[in-house]
C-alpha cells in the first residue's frame, strides 16, 4: 500500500480553517468572555439568584411581606360589613393582624367601631391596607399598631380632642 506524502489530514485542515479552532482569534475571544461570565457568576451578592442567562433576582422580600400593613389592597365591602369596626375586621382578615379587644382601648375606639359605615368608604383601594384603616377612621383618631402581638387600635388624636373641648366647653364658661 502507498503511503501518503501529504502531512494533514483531511479533518486537520478543515480544523485549521474552521472558526472554532483554539488558534482563530474570535474563538480565543469567545473562550475568554465564556470563562469570564463563568467566574461573575459564581460571585453574586447572597442576596441575589440569577434566573436566568442575564437575569438577576434579589432574594429580599417586598416591602408588604416585610410589613403586611404596607400591602396593596383593593375592596369593595359586602353588604353584610355595616359598621367601622366590622369594616377594620374585614380588611385585616388576610394580613396577620387583627383589632384589638374593646377592653384594651379606650371608649372613644369603641364609639369610631360602632359607627355606621359610609356609603363612600364601600370601595377601597388601590392602597396600602394601612391608609385604608386610616381612612376609615378619618382625621380624628390615629391608627395605633403593636407588630410584636399585630394588633392595631385607634386613639381620638390630641388636637382633635382639644379642639372638641373648646367648642363644647366655651358655651358654658361663657355663662358664668
Amino acid at each position: 500500500m502507498p503511503a501518503r506524502l501529504y502531512t494533514t489530514t483531511e479533518a486537520e485542515s478543515i480544523m485549521k480553517r474552521s472558526i472554532f479552532h483554539p488558534t482563530h482569534p474570535v474563538a480565543a475571544a469567545a473562550i475568554c468572555l465564556a470563562g469570564f461570565c463563568a467566574v461573575a457568576s459564581v460571585n453574586l451578592p447572597a442576596n441575589d439568584i440569577q434566573v436566568g442567562r442575564y437575569s438577576l433576582f434579589a432574594a429580599t422580600p417586598t416591602e408588604a411581606q416585610a410589613d403586611p400593613l404596607q400591602a396593596t389592597i383593593t375592596v369593595q365591602f359586602p353588604d353584610a360589613v355595616r359598621t367601622v369596626g366590622e369594616a377594620v375586621r374585614h380588611l385585616l382578615q388576610q394580613s396577620g393582624y387583627r383589632l384589638a379587644e374593646p377592653e384594651a382601648t379606650g371608649p372613644e375606639s369603641a364609639y369610631l367601631m360602632a359607627l355606621a359605615l359610609p356609603a363612600v368608604q364601600r370601595s377601597l383601594g388601590p392602597t396600602p391596607l394601612k391608609r385604608a384603616l386610616e381612612t376609615l377612621a378619618g382625621p380624628a383618631f390615629r391608627l395605633v399598631e403593636d407588630p410584636v402581638h399585630r394588633l392595631v387600635t385607634f386613639e381620638r388624636c390630641e388636637m382633635e380632642r382639644q379642639a372638641v373641648q373648646k367648642v363644647v366647653l366655651a358655651p358654658l364658661t361663657d355663662r358664668h
